[in-house]
């Protein structure tokens, strides 16, 4: 819709338009777009793409010959694009010789050309200053040349010259891994110096490692002295006045349920059966808001990281461990302060009544997933009465939220075990199962309500300065891919893609269950949808089917979540004043869905990292894979065993003279007419592995079995 609203003003700059006249334009009339498209027109306000004059809105065009400051990111071709920090225009295209010492991820001030050789699509450019240098560090090969030594960087897309002199090698020698930091842009030769900072080699331990990981996505894992001093200085003893003040649940049955590897707790269950039959559930969060106050150290600390980053094999947590390991985790048999969800349910899973309560609780046992499968599996061990009732419900809570229109993605997380020197010997795929799905269902209830109660009890009726998580309808465009995408694989009965209901795509994830080409299924389906982001404007959540939706059970180690908190306990206090103002949510908001996308690409960065050196010590083996993308230059493949994706060069494929059919997906060979198909199992044999720049080469182990002609 953004698209289209922003498409629909470049073809009309000069015209004004109210609300409703674009919806007709736009041929919107079901009540969720309009709130959508009221959202969004809002949204580009605050972004400085629209204007507004009384009701109407028109397209704020830049001028030329201005500056602007943004972020660069430079394509391995050598050019760049600045994205303003003000979204006021599109992105600014940097010609290569325009880039002068900024390296990509850099904040930087740009002259706008008055030339614009690229035309309408794109400003053009110059850097003339860098605001903020985003790489610190690099990780590389040292080499000799006749002119000196020199860094040759992991990552490709830095192209800058890396000078090291003599006394700056930290007696490392031609072809060391190593560290380099203190980057320094010398004029004269067009490139930096720089010092070594350690040998990347065999003691490097992982947090130097991913020194260039930490640098690159703006991670830093340690914390500001003032906010490790303010930490230490809270007290986990409480106080009798506070018990006085919140719901005893201590002796209760209250326990937790986390994957085997978790250190902080933010979630606890409890449930028991009431009088009437009915079942409370206690739905029990951390209450990081009584220890994290607005304007402290801490809370200025944890918005500005929004949220923890699970690396593989380390954590950047958005709270020092003292609380999120420790004071704010719901520890078994010790007493915590949570704020809780408690509803009461009826056998069927019928919601009668919920509120939301100040609570103090003492979990009776701390669970791994495993266990709590294995009770359900059996009915039997500690409280197996209450995990399999909760159980019981969180299945009918299932049923009734797919029958409703939630979308089931079968998504699964690569776990990567690595041993004392910080190296991958395991790779496996985790699967939920029923454990995993009882959790999820009562914490999805527990950010309904709250958002809900929020929107529905605040006295700011017009504009409830609050957070919502929100998730707008699929782009028709790649759902329209998508499907065409599905006729290449032989799906059958396909909807069209203006027709595609949540029905018809649980239908689709289905039906791939259990074949070849699951996970791609999956991955395809995902990417179709438009991603799920923080906004004060509620539209509602799509792939939920939730009307209402918040972040509320995750404080420890999301602000979105600590947000949430404040905000609902000022709403049930019946406060006139929120703890913060509509302006404040929104630029929140912004912030919160850049660091979780920010952390969402870091935690790939090593996951790939670590796939890849996991894999070196296979070469020469022989896998089962699936082709999860076709391209011109060649098929990347899949391997199923240990999820590491490769590449099959074309340059490879030695048995036909192959032609990329860019509409089917596929490489078609001109001779023999066999195809290779995004989908198709494929057995394929480890030739190559660069860890340098992390890249897999196969080549196909054994000719694939014959395809009809296309």
């Amino acid at each position: 819709m953004k698209k289209e609203i922003i498409a629909h003003f470049k073809k009309n700059p000069g015209t004004g338009l109210k609300s409703k006249k674009l919806a007709h334009l736009l041929n919107i009339t079901e009540e969720h777009d309009y709130e959508s498209l009221k959202a969004q027109l809002h949204s580009l306000v605050e972004e400085g793409v629209l204007i507004r004059d009384g009701k109407r809105y028109l397209m704020f065009t830049p001028a030329l010959n201005s500056s602007v400051v943004g972020t660069l990111k430079i394509a391995r071709e050598g050019y760049g694009f600045v994205i303003p920090d003000s979204k006021k225009m599109t992105d600014i295209f940097i010609p290569e010789r325009n880039l002068h010492s900024a390296m990509t991820g850099d904040r930087v001030e740009v002259a706008i050309s008055k030339s614009q050789k690229r035309k309408a699509k794109n400003l053009e450019g110059e850097v003339v200053k860098i605001v903020k240098r985003k790489i610190e560090v690099l990780v590389g090969v040292l080499r000799q040349t006749k002119s000196g030594w020199t860094l040759i960087p992991d990552r490709r897309e830095i192209t800058n010259k890396i000078i090291i002199s003599e006394e700056h090698l930290g007696g490392c020698a031609d072809g060391d891994r190593v560290i380099v930091g203190e980057l320094t842009w010398e004029a004269s030769i067009s490139g930096f110096s720089g010092v070594v900072l350690k040998s990347a080699g065999a003691g490097m331990t992982l947090e130097d490692e991913y020194m260039t990981i930490f640098s690159e996505y703006g991670l830093n894992p340690n914390f500001p002295a003032e906010v490790v001093s303010e930490a230490d200085s809270v007290k986990i003893v409480i106080n009798e006045n506070e018990l006085n003040n919140r719901e005893d649940f201590r002796n209760e049955v209250v326990v937790t349920i986390d994957p085997v590897d978790a250190k902080d707790f933010d979630d606890a269950l409890s449930i028991k059966k009431m009088e009437s039959g009915n079942y409370e559930i206690g739905i029990h969060i951390a209450d990081v808001s009584h220890y994290v106050t607005p304007g402290s150290a801490l809370d200025t600390e944890a918005d500005k990281r929004g949220n923890s980053v699970y690396l593989c094999g380390k954590v950047v947590p958005m709270l020092p461990e003292v609380l999120s390991n420790g004071i704010c985790s719901l520890k078994p048999n010790e007493d915590r302060l949570t704020y809780s969800c408690i509803v009461e349910m009826t056998p069927r899973g019928k919601l009668v009544d919920y509120r939301f309560s100040k609570t103090i609780i003492n979990s009776k046992r701390r669970y791994t997933y495993a266990e709590v499968q294995e009770i359900i599996k059996s009915k039997k061990g500690d409280y197996a009465e209450q995990i399999t009732t909760l159980n019981k419900i969180a299945r009918i809570l299932r049923n009734k939220r797919m029958t409703a229109g939630s979308i089931n993605f079968k998504s699964a997380e690569i776990k990567i075990f690595l041993d004392e020197k910080n190296q991958p010997v395991k790779i496996q795929q985790e699967h939920s199962d029923e454990s995993h799905e009882l959790v999820e269902e009562f914490m999805l209830m527990a950010n309904k309500l709250t958002a809900a109660f929020i929107k529905e009890k605040s006295l700011h009726k017009d504009e409830t300065a609050s957070i919502y998580r929100i998730h707008d309808k699929p782009d028709p465009e790649k759902l329209a891919n998508f499907i065409n995408l599905l006729k290449t694989l032989d799906y059958k009965n396909l909807p069209a893609a203006d027709k595609l209901k949540p029905k018809d795509l649980n239908l689709i994830i289905q039906t791939a269950e259990g074949k070849p080409e699951e996970t791609l299924i999956n991955g395809l389906a995902v990417r179709a949808m438009a991603k799920a982001v923080y906004s004060p404007h509620n539209i509602g959540h799509y792939g939920l089917g939730f009307k209402f939706y918040t972040h509320f059970t995750s404080p420890i180690r999301r602000y979105s979540d600590l947000l949430a908190h404040r905000v609902l306990h000022a709403v049930q206090k019946k406060e006139r004043k929120l703890p913060y103002t509509y302006s404040q949510i929104d630029a929140i908001c912004n912030r919160l869905t850049f660091t979780e996308r920010n952390a969402m690409e870091a935690e790939r960065a090593t996951v790939k990292m670590k796939q890849v050196q996991f894999m070196k010590s296979f070469v020469g083996e022989e896998f089962e894979a699936v082709i999860s993308g076709v391209t011109g230059f060649g098929i990347f493949v899949e391997v199923a065993d240990y999820h590491s994706e490769g590449l099959i060069r074309m340059s490879d494929l030695e048995d036909d003279y192959y032609v990329f059919d860019e509409k089917k997906y596929s490489l078609i060979g001109k001779r023999h007419k066999r195809a290779y198909r995004l989908g198709d199992p494929v057995r394929v044999k480890l030739v190559r592995v660069d860890e340098l720049k992390q890249v897999l080469d196969f080549v196909l182990a054994a000719p694939a079995s014959e395809d009809e002609p296309f």
